[in-house]
């Protein structure tokens, strides 16, 4: 029988049959582009939340840098203020008979104290300090020089022509300038200390206001206590060893026979503070004016030896186990914090910079945009 279908038309079945796999195919390439521009979306919107972290950054270190009239005396305060608070705790500890108020206003008579004795002492030996360097600083270039000689160890002549014109006494004036700003800092620390006391009372009800709900203000007494326990221990650990190093720095500054070797032995232990590059630092300066006194360079090199191998026992072996995980910060991460709170606030910054990282840390864990950046502050990859 002849088949009467049109020419040109393939059967109904087959046209179908082929028909399918196009549809196949079609649908194959919609879904690639779809899932493919979700993927970009995806990327774009996590390369625009970075670059915005970022850009938050760069713009809160602008604001800290331009604020910092306001805000290093604010800061200082905030760090004394939880010293206080920590000092009261132990008095009332230790003196259960005592309430709050009076176990606060004892550990703000210490403070004030040790403040007192500490001024009055610097203030005591700055005279006796400022004529032996005005007298014997402009020899230190050539100490130096005859020092480096005695090795056999020749210098260029440039080096040489800088040595020779190191003089100290020209930067008397900006220590002045210093000395004079710290004081002022040291006057607006205390005022906005006392405020910061003083509204104490309310800060219960600002919290609940803050975190009305029971879970919120735990979460937030976490955050605060975390930061709390951190600044304590950093404190406590820069206390012990900067008290171990200043006490045998002055054992053996007085051994030898140094001028001033209480002075001495007070500055080390205040450099100590700063972290990293503190105390290493804070011990040349007595080495430099040893060069000075001493008729003898060699007694000058076995002072630093003998300051260097107190810093090395003390730093690698007490040291670590004082600090264990006080502050979980990366070293790394310790040296650039210095580095940018120095930068930003110059020696307040230095001496904050522990404190103000690991405020940082902590605060940045708990949001997950700023979790990674947490995690690379972090020394254990755990801040929390």
């Amino acid at each position: 029988m002849a088949d009467r279908r049109p020419i040109g038309k393939a059967p109904v079945g087959r046209g179908r049959a082929l028909a399918f796999p196009d549809q196949v195919c079609k649908f194959h390439r919609t879904m690639s582009r779809t899932l493919l521009q979700t993927n970009r979306t995806d990327l774009t919107i996590h390369t625009i939340r970075n670059a915005l972290v970022v850009l938050a950054v760069i713009g809160t270190g602008a604001a800290l840098l331009w604020l910092k009239p306001i805000l290093t005396p604010l800061m200082l305060a905030l760090f004394l203020m939880v010293l206080v608070d920590e000092l009261a705790r132990r008095v009332h500890r230790r003196l259960p008979g005592l309430g709050p108020g009076a176990a606060m206003a004892v550990a703000l008579a210490i403070l004030v104290a040790a403040a007192g004795v500490l001024g009055v002492f610097v203030f005591q030996n700055a005279s006796n300090f400022i004529g032996e360097l005005m007298s014997r600083g402009p020899r230190l270039g050539a100490r130096i020089a005859g020092v480096i000689a005695g090795f056999g160890v020749h210098m260029p002549a440039k080096m040489l022509h800088m040595l020779n014109r190191l003089d100290p006494t020209v930067y008397v004036g900006p220590v002045a300038v210093s000395a004079q700003n710290v004081i002022v800092e040291g006057v607006l620390t205390a005022i906005y200390l006392g405020f910061l006391l003083a509204s104490r009372n309310g800060l219960g009800r600002k919290i609940v206001t803050l975190f009305p709900t029971h879970e919120r203000r735990e979460q937030a007494g976490e955050i605060f206590e975390r930061i709390r326990i951190g600044i304590e221990r950093y404190v406590w650990v820069q206390t012990i060893t900067g008290l171990l190093i200043a006490g045998c720095a002055w054992a053996l500054m007085a051994g030898l026979g140094l001028d001033n070797a209480t002075f001495w032995a007070l500055f080390v232990f205040l450099t100590s503070y700063v972290p990293m590059i503190g105390a290493a630092v804070g011990i040349l300066a007595p080495v430099a004016f040893a060069l000075l006194q001493f008729s003898s360079p060699w007694t000058a090199v076995a002072l630093l030896l003998g300051l260097e191998a107190i810093m090395f026992v003390i730093g690698n072996m007490i040291l670590p186990r004082l600090q264990g995980r006080s502050l979980n910060l990366d070293p790394v991460i310790l040296l650039l914090s210095l580095a940018f709170w120095g930068a930003l606030w110059g020696l307040p910054g230095a001496f904050l910079s522990s404190p103000l990282t690991v405020m940082a840390m902590v605060i940045l864990a708990q949001f997950p945009s700023t979790y990674w950046i947490a995690v690379l502050l972090s020394g254990d990859g755990e801040p929390t």
